[in-house]
């Protein structure tokens, strides 16, 4: 009786692939939104009334959108890493993409905990659902702590942002085994 191979898959599943892209435009918005808005003088009209309302919105739509990608993620057979990658490029690779659902997650969650803290915040909108509700109490010391964490870990985030894409371009166009295009299996 001949036993039946399992082949592994070539590419992420069309759900993750449709889930990464969204969340990355979504992911690189907000987070230049967030340096945009917090360059900006106070005294500019579009500053709370646009671009941080938005920010946050976005912010708590990267976090559901990071909590389905895990859930489509424990439920669907994955690509190996490229086998052509350097034992070290794995490893980094591996804390980049755990690093960066942890950071996908935490953000959010910070940006969410010093908005409900802030004694002068006029809530979290999400969208057509109104205001989210503020499960912490308003105190500016929590605030001042959240702020400096979200601040932070949203910079971590872009550093790992960067470092990804980075890691993608290299495979993709310098490294000299087409079988190292990690880029090739999220397209």
């Amino acid at each position: 009786m001949e036993q039946a191979t399992r082949t592994e898959p070539s590419k992420y599943p069309a759900s993750m692939r449709a889930l990464h892209w969204l969340r990355a435009v979504i992911v690189i918005g907000t987070l230049s939104v967030g340096l945009l808005m917090v360059n900006l003088p106070d005294d500019l009209p579009a500053k709370f009334e646009l671009l941080y309302p938005n920010h946050k919105q976005f912010g708590v739509l990267a976090l559901l959108l990071s909590l389905a990608a895990l859930l489509v993620r424990s439920r669907s057979r994955v690509p190996e890493p490229p086998s052509a990658l350097a034992p070290w490029e794995r490893l980094l690779s591996t804390f980049t993409h755990r690093a960066f659902y942890v950071l996908l997650i935490v953000v959010p969650l910070m940006g969410y905990s010093m908005s409900s803290t802030f004694t002068q915040s006029d809530g979290v909108p999400f969208f057509f659902f109104g205001q989210l509700p503020e499960l912490l109490p308003k105190n500016d010391h929590w605030f001042e702590v959240f702020q400096l964490l979200h601040r932070i870990l949203a910079y971590a985030l872009l550093v790992l942002l960067v470092l990804h894409v980075a890691g993608a371009l290299k495979h993709r166009f310098l490294d000299k085994h087409a079988d190292a295009d990690a880029l090739r299996r999220m397209l």
